[in-house]
């Protein structure tokens, strides 16, 4: 079992950055994969980021490479997300995940990230 919690959202301007932190409980925290998932109104959720147990292997999707950085301190059991020269296209609800790439086992309950033009 898994619990995560996310942190850090909030409104921004365009251009600013945010971090997100997502904070994880259970053993299994340093043999799972993690990513991180934005969902806008209207829109399905979709994947942002994710990196492996190790963090050595990290994925973006296209529209945030050279953005945003996904990072993980298994020490810790955290998870971040660095975002950086954000856009409007932005503004989602930012969820935190744990589980296989692309199926995630377990999910936070979000953070809202608002950027305005």
């Amino acid at each position: 079992q898994v619990q995560l919690v996310e942190s850090g959202g909030g409104l921004v301007q365009a251009g600013g950055s945010l971090r997100l932190t997502c904070a994880a409980s259970g053993r299994t925290f340093s043999r799972s994969a993690m990513g991180w998932f934005r969902q806008a109104p209207g829109k399905e959720r979709g994947e942002v980021a994710s990196i492996s147990s190790s963090g050595g292997i990290t994925t973006y999707t296209d529209s945030v490479k050279g953005r945003f950085t996904i990072s993980r301190d298994n020490a810790k059991n955290m998870v971040y997300l660095q975002m950086n020269s954000l856009k409007p296209e932005d503004t989602a609800v930012y969820y935190c995940a744990a589980g296989p790439i692309g199926d995630p086992t377990y999910w936070g309950q979000g953070t809202q990230v608002t950027v305005s033009s």
